[in-house]
């Protein structure tokens, strides 16, 4: 009883923030132009319209939910689908949802081969998250009628807890990580954040410490393993058009990759995309023949800071265009790289590279990205969400962390200065990536477990007594 009243509070707070909410939002969409669309997108598929081509993909087929939030949740999960759908094989088809466009933007592109039974590309099993309201999420569990929805680290709703446990779909949180930020406020809030945590089924943690704190938070022991952090398990990506139009640009010139990087949280702090380059202007950059190039985390910002790069500077999504018979007739200094789903390609071209999120109190992103490739790695003193990697490269000296825009100008020297000691850091960095793999494969197996204790009722029956 006492959750039914949370639930139906639960519904009418929302209600009232999407209603009072709503005259902001429309006059977005109208008065925003073509970037209006982002407000748009998907509109009809959040309030719960469940598209024909999903339904036609899913009719006939046993269905896995995957719900990967934006970007790094999709490049995160992008192995583990192709492997899933490799272990489940014929009669099965696995669905993708996001939140963001740029996320869906990715998906469509990342997840475009489906099964040729299905004979569904992207469009067809890639769609937007509905809003945790009833209707809604009873639409797409009725369509779907998955046997498992799989949400990617953190993204938990109640609505959706509450009617995958009526209607007996086990939840697993893959990849799953709690941040310093989410375990303090996962702790004042436990009373409330523990019935949440214990309707999931089956937690898969990156780290020994996310299991700690999810169990310390309210999920059950039970519930929780250690397997490690999906993101280890990253591999190349496949060619880049736009990789290879950079790597002609900067003509046999060293390359410094400075990705993911992230805006002030206030008008007075600075971006971390400006303190990149007041470092690189007092390089000799002239005289060693360098190449910058800056890669946002948040696509709004690419005009921004295209703005602010200056003069000697393309946007990469131009190049193509800019490029002469006889190759490209100005030396670039700098290059934006303004496309989405291109940074990983665009790390193994460089000399160095800087991941951002790092230099401002942001928690930092994936340094396994870069270091995959052998490329030596700076990143700033903000590295929470990736703590447990980057104390493993810290450990074998496999990366560089600094403190600052004077920090990151001295490591940018050095490392360009010193190639043989760069590469030799870059080496234990990607050994640190090949150290750690196996995520993914270990990942998989607990879900298809899972999966096939469903059939025989053991693990609806789980789902069912995480509900209660």
């Amino acid at each position: 009883m006492v959750q039914l009243v949370a639930m139906a509070l639960y519904s009418l707070l929302l209600m009232a923030v999407l209603v009072l909410g709503a005259p902001y939002w429309i006059v977005r969409m109208v008065f925003s132009g073509k970037s209006g669309g982002r407000y748009r997108a998907g509109l009809a598929e959040r309030l719960g319209m469940v598209p024909a081509q999903l339904r036609a993909a899913a009719r006939g087929r046993q269905v896995v939910w995957v719900h990967a939030v934006s970007v790094g949740e999709v490049l995160a999960a992008t192995r583990l689908v192709a492997e899933l759908e490799t272990a489940l094989g014929e009669g099965w088809v696995i669905v993708v949802s996001t939140t963001t466009a740029t996320g869906q933007a990715l998906a469509r592109e990342r997840f475009a081969t489906a099964s040729a039974e299905a004979g569904a590309g992207a469009a067809h099993r890639v769609f937007y998250y509905p809003l945790d309201l009833a209707w809604a999420v009873r639409a797409y569990l009725r369509a779907l009628r998955p046997k498992l929805l799989v949400l990617m680290e953190s993204e938990l709703w109640p609505r959706m807890l509450v009617e995958c446990g009526s209607a007996g779909v086990p939840v697993t949180v893959v990849n799953a990580r709690v941040s310093d930020r989410s375990y303090a406020r996962g702790m004042r809030l436990r009373r409330v954040w523990g019935h949440a945590l214990r309707r999931v089924t089956l937690f898969l943690a990156q780290s020994e410490e996310d299991a700690r704190r999810l169990v310390a938070m309210g999920a059950r022991p039970d519930a929780v393993r250690a397997i490690g952090n999906l993101k280890y398990d990253v591999r190349a990506p496949k060619a880049s058009r736009v990789a290879e139009r950079i790597r002609e640009a900067a003509a046999g010139r060293p390359i410094v990759v400075a990705g993911s990087t992230v805006g002030g949280q206030s008008l007075t702090q600075p971006n971390e995309d400006e303190i990149i380059l007041c470092a690189w202007q007092e390089l000799p950059q002239r005289d060693m023949g360098l190449l910058l190039v800056l890669a946002p985390r948040h696509p709004q910002r690419f005009s921004f800071v295209g703005s602010i790069i200056g003069t000697f500077s393309a946007d990469a999504s131009k190049l193509e265009s800019l490029k002469g018979p006889s190759g490209f007739e100005i030396e670039y200094d700098v290059i934006l790289l303004d496309t989405i789903g291109d940074l990983a390609a665009v790390y193994e071209l460089a000399d160095v590279a800087f991941v951002g999120g790092s230099l401002l109190p942001r928690g930092g992103h994936n340094p396994l990205e870069p270091a995959q490739f052998g490329v030596p790695v700076v990143m700033g003193p903000s590295y929470e969400n990736f703590r447990d990697i980057v104390a493993k490269m810290v450990a074998v000296d496999g990366i560089r962390i600094v403190q600052d825009a004077e920090g990151l100008k001295s490591a940018f020297l050095d490392l360009l200065s010193n190639p043989e000691a760069a590469r030799a850091l870059g080496e234990r960095g990607r050994r640190v990536f090949e150290a750690q793999s196996g995520a993914t494969r270990r990942t998989v197996e607990a879900l298809v477990g899972l999966v096939k204790r469903d059939e025989t009722g053991a693990g609806r029956n789980s789902a069912g007594e995480a509900a209660r």
